[in-house]
């Protein structure tokens, strides 16, 4: 053993992550992914794509404390999944098309396997939103984290043509709002969700309360965020699409107004959508008023769309063909000056 070693930090264990990861690096690839991993940088060629006047996109997120959950349960290949959709989802908030994607990984100990596992779920992801996986980073680092901990996010990076941006300035007046559903907490609100669950009662990772229909509490907190690109881009790509909100931290009272001018209201409708069993859950066991599930969870929407009324029933069919479950939850009206950006009544 090297001095380096008797510090902590195998060298040894990050040369075997690399060969571990190989494969589900290379099952990302898409045109314009230039090379492979290994290199100072990961490279990509935007001369292979077609734009007449191309804008990039950037966007970087984390998992948060959702990975306490799985550290405890002992399950690691959902995570990334989150990683990724955290990051691309933003992007094609922004009418992008997702790329190319880099995970950073810190650890207290780089155990092969358990961060293959997690790398695996990148690249799940990053097959789910069309995006290349060109590189990333593990850091060991035994003084900061605890042997079995450690810390995930990523960078993405999309492209979208200049008159294609979703920049706030579409969305109008009698524009409709569809929401697209959640697949449950997705990777925000964790923080809420261990104090309630796991400091104010001792629920049991294993136990499987009637309310979450036969899933485990553990199963139902680790559900990975829903990555929306494939079905819904071809929709920005055509013009159909006037905005869009990812639904992350904040709810829909932090989110819908990210996609629309100041003059405007998002009047959104309870009981137009179905609200998971999760947040009944969560509500009923942590006694959550309105203000903490609203400005807290995504309440069963992943994703709201702002549409021109004529493109609804093209819309919805369209996205019901690429197996989105959608649902008509609102309208935007001129905002009263004295009132809020989104009412929920």
């Amino acid at each position: 053993m090297n001095r380096y070693q008797e510090a902590g930090v195998d060298v040894n264990a990050g040369y075997e992550l690399v060969k571990k990861i190989r494969a589900d690096v290379n099952a990302t690839r898409r045109p314009g992914m230039v090379g492979g991993i290994g290199g100072f940088g990961g490279m990509f060629d935007l001369g292979q794509l077609n734009y007449r006047h191309p804008v990039l996109v950037a966007g970087t997120d984390g998992v948060g404390t959702k990975l306490l959950v799985a550290q405890k349960v002992g399950k690691h290949d959902t995570v990334g999944i989150d990683a990724v959709a955290m990051c691309v989802n933003d992007l094609l908030a922004q009418g992008a098309e997702p790329l190319y994607f880099l995970d950073y990984i810190a650890a207290g100990h780089n155990d092969p396997d358990r961060l293959a596992s997690v790398v695996h779920g990148v690249s799940v992801g990053c097959q789910q939103a069309g995006a290349a996986l060109v590189g990333g980073e593990t850091a060991e680092m035994p003084a900061m984290y605890d042997r079995d901990e450690y810390d995930l996010a990523g960078f993405a990076t999309g492209i979208a043509e200049r008159d294609q941006l979703l920049d706030g300035t579409r969305p109008q007046e009698g524009d409709i709002l569809l929401g697209l559903a959640s697949a449950g907490l997705h990777s925000n609100g964790f923080s809420l969700v261990r104090q309630i669950l796991f400091h104010d009662h001792d629920v049991d990772w294993h136990e499987t309360p009637t309310i979450l229909n036969g899933q485990s509490v553990g199963q139902t907190l680790l559900t990975p965020t829903r990555i929306y690109v494939k079905s819904v881009l071809p929709l920005v790509h055509d013009g159909l699409i006037e905005g869009i909100s990812h639904i992350t931290g904040g709810g829909l009272i932090e989110n819908l107004p990210r996609m629309f001018a100041d003059n405007l209201q998002a009047v959104v409708s309870r009981g137009t959508w179905p609200i998971l069993p999760v947040f009944k859950y969560l509500a009923r066991l942590g006694q959550l008023d309105d203000d903490d599930l609203w400005g807290t969870f995504n309440m069963g929407l992943g994703l709201v769309l702002a549409v021109h009324p004529a493109n609804v029933d093209r819309v919805t069919t369209d996205l019901q063909e690429a197996g989105e479950a959608v649902y008509q939850v609102g309208h935007l009206k001129k905002r009263p000056l004295a009132e809020e950006k989104v009412l929920i009544k």
